[in-house]
């Protein structure tokens, strides 16, 4: 048995294509490819497919992150030749390893993820730009997410403004599990609606 890990781009094909879709994309991807995937334990065998971090429907991304486990052996240069012709269009692998079977899951391993904000429309840079120092200096940010208050302000690891011909956000917000960070919540802070954005997703940090 070997564990793989694929680094992979989302490009627009598959935005609106959901974390619980994406798996199933994935799992027709390696049946495709003729891949013999193995199956986890229990009365209901899954495929030993596990995302990193849900990408938010909407969002692309240059950095995702999936490992999958092979009940047989063989090279990456194999594998991936295989892989590639069974690929859906949006899907781009930018990089294969092979990892220890007993590494932690993805999902633990995963603190922060790094975003880009690009936006649709001519943005009133002064004001995106006092509105963001207005944030950085709240001692909170008091916001509900499913019903619950919490403070947004200890999940944004850094945040910054590129100006330019064609200005652009940059974040970097915690990814972790009850502490995770959206970029379309900051962006309300902000007063900008997300909708009249588009968020790409550059990197996810992993722990040491």
């Amino acid at each position: 048995m070997q564990r793989i890990r694929i680094v992979y781009a989302k490009g627009r094909e598959l935005m609106f294509t959901g974390n619980l879709d994406m798996q199933k994309v994935w799992e027709r991807t390696f049946r495709r490819a003729g891949l013999e995937l193995a199956y986890s334990q229990g009365f209901h065998p899954q495929p030993r497919i596990h995302q990193a971090c849900p990408l938010p429907v909407g969002f692309t991304s240059q950095f995702e992150l999936l490992d999958f486990w092979l009940n047989t052996n063989g090279t990456l240069q194999e594998i991936e030749a295989k892989l590639q012709p069974a690929l859906q269009p949006g899907i781009t692998i930018l990089h294969m390893r092979e990892v220890p079977l007993s590494e932690n899951s993805l999902q633990t391993q995963v603190v922060a993820a790094k975003y880009v904000v690009f936006f649709d429309f001519k943005v009133n840079k002064q004001q995106v730009e006092n509105r963001l120092n207005r944030l950085r200096s709240s001692e909170a940010c008091i916001r509900t997410r499913r019903g619950k208050e919490y403070d947004l302000l200890p999940l944004i690891k850094s945040i910054s403004f590129i100006n330019g011909p064609h200005p652009y956000l940059e974040m970097i917000l915690s990814a972790t599990a009850g502490a995770t960070g959206r970029p379309e919540e900051v962006l309300d802070e902000l007063g900008i609606d997300y909708t009249d954005t588009s968020i790409v997703r550059t990197d996810l940090v992993l722990s040491e």
